[in-house]
């Protein structure tokens, strides 16, 4: 068998036809015969070039409103006959069916139907059929056929014809049959990704969504970011996104999503170090980076609401890395875009998958979302004294910042305000501590401030050293077999405590 093949004949049938005239010069200079459908046919011999139709090859019409048109034995014979193979060959000539060399074809835009919001009948129209089984049969044989399946790959063949004619070799014909798997794979990803609704049972990973980091966590790593930003965000100005600013993009927008009120946060290494709720932007600016100004440098901002000159005014004073808010006044924008490296983000949607997804070992571990909000129904006084409204409201402000902190976690918070925060250490005594002492540093007064904990307290230590602060109210999940122990001591000691029956641990 030579590795080297001759392309005589070509299928041609896409619908991106912006770059397919100078392969189509280049294939009919070299006396390659043309078949084609439809629009296709139309356009090649609009460039003056001879086409024969697929319905004269097959001998039927296209049928069921173009729904079927290649589907026929002379078409996928003629891409898979083999062309070493006495058997192929013999029927070849028996049923009189025409050798194909090359088969260019692309696919219905699938995904672009879906994010126009079309209905339900235009999307499932634009599941291609014909396109499809074309370009997986080409790029079974690609020891004999040449196999194009994306305008992507016009390009490489347009240069595979410039510098040698109509001829490929093994290797060619082999990196194009991989390129096509991508595609087929891209493509019956994104069906499933419409049919599955956002429920995330199943991971997903292909070529066609991928993009490429400038590196990984640290320079020494490869990075690769599968998914579509493009769609969540509009970026304004700025860099090209890291690695690491999309971990903190997402730990952003997942926790400014739990909140109604007005609300701007400051984030370094996916957790909040300032978080307040207020009446206006720039006052919950203002509040939120009271909670830590010295981390606040080179973090990643978030507000739920647009961003007004009175805030960017304030804003700008600072170094950040990232601001994502779900619009800008156009007088903001000027003062936040004179830093050019800025990148400055419009959230465009909430992300809506439902699971999420870490790999260890030699596999990947799955879980639900942890989508669990509390409100005040939710809450369980286990003590005499009852939290009042005000208490309420920080309770549950500082429950939503707790779950969305690295375990084991504490959250200190006053007045809808992040006061300090203890992340990611190996006992929650060590986690309260460096709220405290953070909190102490950056000027808080503790009194009157509310607790919250990820997970309930195995011990009244917790509540001991916090109550002696001058923390009033704490909110955590209980089912301790000693939470009587902590409930007795905050009896005996004025504080109110609260459970919710959900611990929120977050490694």
């Amino acid at each position: 068998m030579s590795l080297q093949k001759a392309i005589k004949s070509a299928l041609i049938s896409v619908y991106h036809k912006d770059g397919l005239d100078e392969i189509l010069k280049k294939l009919a200079d070299a006396g390659v015969t043309f078949y084609s459908t439809g629009g296709t046919k139309t356009f090649i011999e609009s460039q003056g070039y001879e086409c024969i139709a697929v319905e004269s090859l097959t001998g039927y019409p296209s049928i069921l409103g173009g729904r079927v048109k290649t589907l026929h034995p002379k078409v996928f014979g003629g891409i898979l006959n083999r062309r070493n193979n006495i058997t192929d060959e013999q029927q070849i000539i028996q049923y009189k069916i025409p050798e194909i060399d090359l088969v260019i074809v692309d696919l219905y835009p699938f995904r672009d139907t879906v994010t126009s919001g079309a209905t339900d009948e235009e999307i499932i129209e634009k599941i291609d059929i014909g396109g499809i089984s074309l370009i997986r049969a080409a790029a079974k044989n690609y020891k004999d056929v040449v196999v194009v399946a994306s305008k992507d790959q016009y390009a490489p063949l347009d240069n595979i014809l410039t510098e040698n004619g109509a001829i490929t070799t093994l290797e060619e014909r082999k990196w194009f049959a991989k390129e096509a798997f991508a595609v087929s794979s891209d493509y019956d990803s994104t069906i499933f990704d419409y049919f599955d609704a956002g429920e995330g049972s199943h991971i997903r990973i292909t070529g066609e969504n991928a993009k490429i980091l400038r590196y990984g966590e640290n320079p020494h790593q490869r990075g690769i970011f599968y998914g579509d930003f493009e769609r969540l965000f509009e970026q304004l100005q700025g860099k090209e996104i890291s690695y690491n600013n999309l971990l903190d993009i997402d730990a952003a927008i997942t926790l400014i999503s739990e909140f109604d009120e007005l609300t701007f946060a400051i984030l370094k290494h996916n957790n909040a170090c300032g978080i307040a709720s207020r009446q206006t932007v720039k006052k919950a600016w203002e509040a939120a980076l009271q909670g830590d100004p010295v981390s606040a440098f080179g973090g990643v901002l978030v507000c739920n609401a647009p961003i007004d000159r009175d805030a960017a005014e304030e804003i700008t004073k600072i170094f950040f890395e990232v601001i994502i808010a779900p619009d800008y006044e156009a007088n903001a924008l000027e003062i936040l875009m004179q830093k050019k490296n800025r990148i400055i983000l419009i959230q465009k949607e909430t992300p809506q998958c439902g699971m999420q997804f870490r790999s260890l070992m030699n596999g990947v571990l799955v879980q639900d979302k942890d989508a669990s909000i509390q409100t005040e129904e939710d809450l369980n006084t286990v003590t005499n004294l009852k939290p009042n409204n005000s208490e309420i409201k920080d309770l549950l402000f500082a429950n939503k910042l707790v779950k969305n902190t690295k375990s084991n976690a504490i959250v200190i918070a006053k007045n809808l305000q992040l006061c300090a925060s203890g992340t990611g250490q190996t006992s929650r005594v060590d986690a309260l501590k460096q709220a405290i002492e953070k909190a102490k540093s950056f000027g808080f007064n503790l009194d009157g401030a509310v607790m919250a904990s990820d997970a309930f307290f195995p011990f009244p230590d917790c509540v001991e050293i916090a109550g002696k602060e001058g923390i009033h109210a704490v909110i955590q999940p209980g089912g301790s077999i000693k939470d009587n122990l902590t409930i007795d001591y905050c009896n005996e000691h004025n504080i109110a405590m609260v459970t919710t029956g959900i611990r929120h641990f977050k490694h």
